[in-house]
């Protein structure tokens, strides 16, 4: 981040476009709000400048060093990013931050300049540099003026810039606001003893009046910058970013209807369900953000860091060279697919909603690009069946390595490699692009394995659980193994549940101790079943799930009291041998634990 603090003279002389984006805010600065509180900041000023000035002349000192010693009056921030610009062409910066503060700074210039315009000033031809571009360096009308509004205000800019007066049709918080300021310049530039107080005014607004100006670098989070300039209590939304560095290139490449573009590819973001935050802790972001981040990677096959993702986007789209349209309508495309993989609105198949069910649960939002990628594909690339295939494979792969504990960094690299293996593949006639995800996954050159099925019966069998991972994935994996017990049960009619609102059961209980006596007398034997017990009573053998009917006050108490109440819960397939079972040990518990373990192997082939 490239900050620095400037007086107006030394930023607004230089021959520049400040350009805000098409859909930034409305112009929203008031008299009451900010136009007065502003004008007697610059009053202020002026009076100390006077009074530095007479003094230096009561003592014979030069003027410029009395100049020196008066307190600037900060303006605060704006925050800028360099575009592109034609070879030869002006210096243009959007301005993505700070355009209510610029845009009043200019018509406070203004209202100056037609008071100074009134009075023959000298001072006319100097701020006016402050307002317009050199004749020289400007080749279009617009190009004239130093700021240059969003698109909606462009038509009245001029007249609230220019010296004609606008006409009596023309009505604007611009012109309200250059009128108000002329006001208060006429009566500031005359002293309470009628002397002519201009060229102090105007010194103290063009030199004493500054702004922190930042310059956005390739690698700024401008999220975190803007919240500590404006004391937000929430950073700004990496796509509000976006949608205006999109929609300023368009209008900086001559795109024709950019609103009906708006309209049509960028307004459904605009609903309130893309703004709600997901994800945990640090990690949490706006549904637009992470979907920005995913077609990012998406496109590019290069992992995004949500962090730094204005500034990623931005090298993207200078690289790319692609029209504004063409990329709201891939995004509106990869919106389309996200709401179906988090499950708000429905796939195509029972097993296609099982996985992205599945996966959302798991939190893994790496491999949302490929997911997304994968959705967004011509169907005759990638038809309904291939995409179950790839899906379920890739379920599969999570939930493995989920279930053993794996240290999931590195994941992120590992489904761009599969993306691109799969996205090379589609250019080969006859290639399944199921089949390349699912090599892809066996094969990842970074060694993060696919688990055996004898890894998954070691997990189940010497794996914390509870307390291990959270309650939500306990029940992920037990509800799916219940669910597939259900299916295959053709004897009887498979029942439904709402799995959310089932509770996790400890069939031996945590509280063992009172009512589940130890076998063994000898002292040594019962400390090590003592042991053994508490290893195994947080593993997935003793796990299960129960229904709101099962009498939580036997939750501790003897097996020969709690066994009933299992049988009770018989329409859970999870529970059938359980409630048959004459008694409850550690070698049950591991019993199960292999059967559960082999049933997990078939729900998640590998």
């Amino acid at each position: 981040m490239d900050a620095n603090t400037y007086s107006l003279k030394q930023i607004l002389t230089q021959d520049r476009r400040y350009v805000v984006p098409t859909f930034q805010r409305d112009y929203e600065w008031t008299r009451d709000g900010q136009w007065e509180l502003l004008f007697t900041d610059l009053e202020d000023t002026s009076d100390r400048l006077h009074q530095a000035r007479c003094h230096a002349e009561s003592l014979g000192e030069p003027l410029a060093k009395a100049d020196k010693k008066v307190q600037p009056h900060f303006l605060g921030a704006i925050v800028c990013d360099q575009l592109s610009a034609p070879a030869g062409g002006l210096d243009l910066r959007a301005v993505i931050d700070g355009q209510q503060r610029l845009t009043t700074i200019q018509l406070v210039l203004r209202g100056v300049l037609d008071v100074l315009i009134e009075r023959g000033s000298a001072r006319v031809k100097q701020v006016r540099r402050l307002l317009e571009n050199h004749p020289d360096v400007v080749e279009l009308p617009e190009e004239r003026y130093k700021l240059w509004p969003r698109r909606r205000d462009r038509d009245v800019w001029p007249h609230a810039m220019d010296d004609a007066p606008p006409p009596p049709s023309v009505h604007h918080g611009y012109l309200k606001a250059r009128e108000y300021f002329a006001e208060r310049a006429r009566a500031a530039t005359v002293g309470v003893d009628g002397s002519d107080r201009t060229d102090v005014l105007v010194d103290a607004l063009l030199d004493l009046f500054k702004l922190v100006v930042i310059d956005l670098e390739d690698n700024d989070d401008a999220q975190v910058i803007f919240e500590v300039l404006n004391g937000r209590q929430t950073p700004l939304s990496a796509a509000d970013l976006v949608k205006n560095l999109l929609f300023l290139r368009g209008e900086l490449s001559d795109e024709k209807e950019l609103e009906l573009v708006y309209d049509t590819y960028w307004a459904p973001f605009d609903d309130t369900w893309w703004k709600v935050a997901v994800g945990r802790g640090h990690a949490q972001r706006g549904r637009r953000d992470v979907l920005l981040s995913s077609w990012l990677t998406a496109v590019s096959t290069t992992e995004t860091n949500v962090g730094h993702l204005y500034s990623e986007v931005r090298h993207y789209l200078d690289d790319a060279q692609r029209k504004t349209v063409d990329v709201l309508a891939e995004l509106r495309d990869f919106g389309k697919a996200y709401r179906v993989v988090v499950g708000a609105e429905n796939a195509e198949t029972a097993q296609l909603r099982r996985s992205y069910r599945r996966i959302d649960s798991l939190g893994f939002t790496t491999a949302l690009p490929l997911l997304l990628w994968l959705r967004t594909r011509p169907a005759q690339l990638v038809p309904v069946s291939d995409q179950e295939r790839a899906v379920r494979a890739i379920e599969s792969w999570l939930i493995r390595r989920f279930l053993l504990g794996a240290n999931t960094r590195g994941y992120g690299k590992v489904f761009v490699d599969i993306l691109k293996s799969a996205a090379e593949r589609t250019t080969i006639p006859g290639v399944s692009v199921a089949d390349a995800v699912i090599g892809a996954l066996r094969g990842n050159p970074d060694q993060l394995s696919w688990p055996t099925d004898q890894e998954l019966v070691t997990a189940f069998t010497t794996r914390k659980a509870y307390g291990g991972m959270t309650q939500e994935r306990i029940r992920l994996v037990l509800s799916a193994i219940d669910e597939h017990l259900q299916n295959a049960n053709l004897k009887t009619e498979p029942a439904t549940f709402d799995y959310d609102k089932l509770q996790i059961e400890h069939v031996m209980p945590q509280a063992w101790r009172d009512h589940w006596p130890l076998e063994s007398t000898d002292a040594a034997d019962r400390q090590l079943e003592a042991q053994q017990r508490d290893q195994a009573v947080h593993r997935f053998g003793n796990l299960t799930l129960v229904t709101s009917t099962f009498n939580q006050s036997v939750s501790n108490l003897a097996w020969s009291v709690k066994k009933p109440e299992f049988a009770e819960q018989s329409s859970l397939q999870l529970n059938r041998s359980i409630g048959m079972c004459p008694m409850w040990s550690v070698e049950d518990i591991q019993a199960r634990a292999v059967v559960l373990a082999e049933l997990a192997a078939q729900v998640w082939p590998d």
